[in-house]
């Protein structure tokens, strides 16, 4: 796909706007544009984000996603992801659950651990095929301090919100520590007609961690905003990465930044006869960080804890086993019956969080 003249995003279906938040201005400190990042993480939890320096860097991790995915399903699968909740390597098609009658997934990926790039030529978890391993000093390097950089602007501008002590944030997503943060390029085959508009290629979920940096040429990203009972495409923007809250910048803030549901179908009208790369960086917290809201720390957030009575933000986890439970119930492998989705599920469809 890298190279390939693609159709516009079509005007016939539903989207919903989201913010446009410019880094540069938020970097700089600007309180306007600060308070409207404010506004977009504490109500949707998605927003686009403009002037992020990573569109060179991006068209690269698109090519090594390319090359990796062209290699014969042999090869790939000597890297494969395991069913042991561990994410990092590569994912074929059908081997995830998309939904809780254990409908399967249709896209592969290959997911990049941010402590592997950050050791290289050390292994830190394990190795990649390839042209993703030829990529990470001149490619994959450069991603992810660009994806850090992002994403830690964005956090303290969220610790100093939430009235933590300062560094609280940076702390819990100290980068000396194993994490489970990942760059992940995912490919998902034509899927052309209205027959399969609607069949989730990635199913419902609120995602894992703490700040998502996606990158999208082709629509297929739909969200439920809260109160809505229809889905919404977020359509792509050049040269705009679409950022969202996760699961654990949830619990932390005891509800104050919102982690919303979303999930990917194919990409629709003519887009859908083409080949769908997306491109994503996930923030993670620190693999021994207890997942629990932040009350000690902040009033703020205790008084947001007590707000919301019917919600339990002790997870009883670290962010480590709350990450490999999701993903390991996940796997079709693992599937025992419909309890197994529920087994993978986040911060969406329940009251409260365990």
């Amino acid at each position: 796909m890298p190279g390939t003249t693609l159709p516009p995003f079509p005007t016939d279906v539903p989207t919903h706007p989201l913010l446009v938040i410019d880094f540069e201005l938020i970097k700089a400190g600007d309180p306007v544009e600060i308070d409207r990042l404010w506004e977009a993480a504490t109500t949707l939890g998605f927003w686009y984000l403009k002037n992020h320096g990573a569109d060179k860097i991006v068209n690269d991790m698109f090519e090594m996603g390319a090359a990796t995915m062209a290699l014969p399903l042999e090869e790939k699968m000597k890297f494969e992801q395991g069913d042991e909740g561990q994410s990092c390597g590569y994912k074929k098609a059908g081997a995830t659950a998309v939904d809780a009658n254990g409908q399967v997934d249709n896209v592969e990926f290959i997911t990049i651990s941010k402590d592997d790039v950050l050791a290289f030529p050390r292994v830190a978890h394990r190795t990649y095929p390839a042209p993703t391993t030829a990529a990470i000093p001149t490619v994959l390097v450069p991603f992810v301090r660009n994806g850090m950089d992002v994403n830690y602007t964005m956090l303290r501008i969220f610790n100093e919100k939430l009235g933590l002590p300062e560094g609280t944030l940076e702390r819990l997503h100290d980068l000396e520590e194993y994490s489970s943060s990942e760059a992940r390029v995912t490919r998902t085959p034509p899927m052309p007609g209205k027959l399969t508009a609607d069949r989730a290629t990635l199913g419902a979920h609120t995602d894992f961690g703490s700040l998502s940096f996606l990158h999208n040429r082709l629509g297929g990203l739909q969200v439920l905003p809260p109160g809505h009972t229809e889905w919404s495409y977020v359509k792509p923007i050049p040269s705009h990465a679409i950022c969202n809250i996760g699961d654990a910048l949830t619990v932390f803030s005891g509800g104050i930044l919102q982690s919303n549901i979303h999930r990917v179908v194919p990409a629709p009208g003519a887009q859908g006869n083409f080949e769908r790369l997306s491109l994503v960086f996930f923030t993670r917290p620190g693999n021994s960080q207890a997942l629990r809201a932040l009350a000690e720390d902040s009033i703020i957030i205790a008084e947001a804890v007590k707000q919301r009575p019917e919600k339990n933000f002790e997870t009883g986890s670290t962010a480590a086993e709350w990450f490999a439970r999701r993903a390991k119930y996940l796997r079709i492998s693992n599937r025992k019956g419909p309890e197994t989705w529920t087994q993978s599920r986040g911060t969406e469809h329940t009251l409260t969080l365990t």
